[in-house]
């Protein structure tokens, strides 16, 4: 799965779920990119900026693939190193809404 693809389907998600309403989250994927979800704006935006958010997501790609498939815990990978928050913890507990 590509970055475009991971971005469509969030943009797919939030357009059905909504965002978490006046946050910015990015799932940053390092080289290979970065997704950004502004529940600021209204409609919620998903794009591929780096700029400033509220809660910042680092994880592989390969990670968040096995995720937002089922096949690997949000909160193992986090226990285990592999998800890191960066920023509001309680805006990462919300996440669920979005890749759900």
């Amino acid at each position: 799965m590509s970055i475009t693809e991971i971005t469509q389907g969030m943009a797919e998600r939030v357009a059905k779920n909504g965002a978490i309403s006046g946050k910015i989250v990015s799932f940053d994927f390092g080289d290979d990119g970065v997704v950004r979800i502004d529940g600021k704006s209204d409609p919620a935006v998903v794009d591929n900026d780096a700029g400033d958010t509220d809660c910042r997501v680092k994880v592989s790609l390969a990670d968040f693939q096995e995720i937002a498939a089922g096949k690997q815990n949000a909160q193992m990978a986090f226990m285990m190193g592999k998800l890191k928050v960066e920023g509001d913890m309680g805006i990462a507990m919300q996440l669920g809404k979005i890749l759900g």
